[in-house]
């Protein structure tokens, strides 16, 4: 039997937590042959619930969940672990800018950047879901001395998955017969979604994207909807994405272990190599292959036209600003 991957999730016993603990411990994201060891952790004032989440593990009697450990610190909750999946953050409140959801978080990830490094597995695997995931990648990337600040990433896997899903939607097809759609930039509302490499298999055959779907369409209300799909399901259920942010986590940690398939481009926020002249470091989402093994490769000699250019710079600009807001912290 192979040995036990450990994984880490912070703010466990919340909505996205949740949602990632029980697919997990049943194997949907490292595979159904791989046993995992769940380290969960939250807040001291949240731990009562989190004992709840254990509990409900415990009864489901996944064949592949090899242990349980609840924390309420993340120097302890970190402890060993080959992937830290860091969740918990502070959402926006009401009359808040980006800039103070910026500033409040920052700090958490300074703290759990440093319990990481100190902490977990030399090669651990990290992704970013708390917002502004991006720059709170940056920030605990900053403090990586031991582990390696490449293996800090953010999740952008939910707008491409929205992305192929609004795709599917139009053409009345099932969301794995669209391949190869992305996202450039970072997880707000100047992330850039991206159809040039995309394709779709329609009645056996493969067309691009460009060519199944009208032109206005793309540039209209799929690139809106794609960029503003958050908001959207604020203001349609009175609380943001839960079980579809917790999916994508799940396929961004899947693909990157697993790999993703023929060859297949999917959307990771990685620190920049330099590449289509971003900024190095800069946790910026790239078209990236993964063949599995934990190794990803940004797609480079894209041909960007200059209106997509201006788009992509755009949302540097905005990262860089981000960036510039916590230098304090890095």
């Amino acid at each position: 039997m192979k040995k036990p991957i450990r994984v880490a999730i912070t703010g466990a016993a919340g909505n996205i937590g949740y949602s990632l603990a029980f697919p997990i411990a049943a194997g949907d994201m490292l595979g159904k042959d791989q046993p995992v060891i769940l380290q969960l952790v939250e807040l001291p004032m949240a731990i009562q619930g989190l004992h709840g989440v254990a509990m409900e593990l415990d009864d489901c009697a996944y064949p592949l969940l090899h242990g349980i450990e609840v924390a309420d610190n993340a120097a302890q909750g970190f402890k060993d672990a080959d992937v830290v999946m860091l969740v918990g953050a502070k959402p926006r409140g009401p009359g808040q800018t980006r800039a103070d959801l910026i500033r409040e978080n920052g700090p958490i990830f300074t703290g759990q950047g440093d319990a990481i490094d100190q902490n977990a597995a030399e090669d651990v695997k990290v992704i970013v879901v708390g917002n502004p995931c991006n720059t709170n990648a940056l920030i605990a990337a900053s403090r990586a001395k031991r582990t390696n600040k490449a293996n800090f990433t953010a999740m952008t896997r939910l707008d491409q998955n929205r992305a192929t899903g609004q795709l599917a939607k139009k053409l009345g097809i099932a969301p794995a017969a669209v391949k190869d759609v992305f996202i450039w930039g970072n997880h707000s509302d100047t992330m850039v979604p991206d159809f040039s490499l995309g394709y779709v298999h329609i009645n056996g055959e493969k067309k691009p994207v460009s060519a199944a779907v009208p032109a206005e369409w793309l540039a209209g209300d799929f690139d809106k909807t794609v960029r503003t799909r958050g908001k959207a399901i604020i203001d349609a259920r009175g609380k943001s994405s839960a079980a579809s942010a917790a999916q994508a986590a799940i396929d961004h940690i899947h693909d990157w272990f697993l790999g993703s398939g023929d060859n297949s481009v999917v959307s990771m926020a990685v620190p920049s190599d330099g590449s289509y002249g971003i900024p190095e470091g800069l946790v910026y989402s790239f078209p990236v292959r993964v063949t599995g093994g934990w190794k990803y490769e940004i797609v480079t000699g894209l041909p960007i036209d200059a209106a997509m250019q201006v788009r992509i710079d755009g949302s540097t600009k905005e990262l860089l600003a981000e960036r510039e807001a916590v230098k304090d912290l890095l």
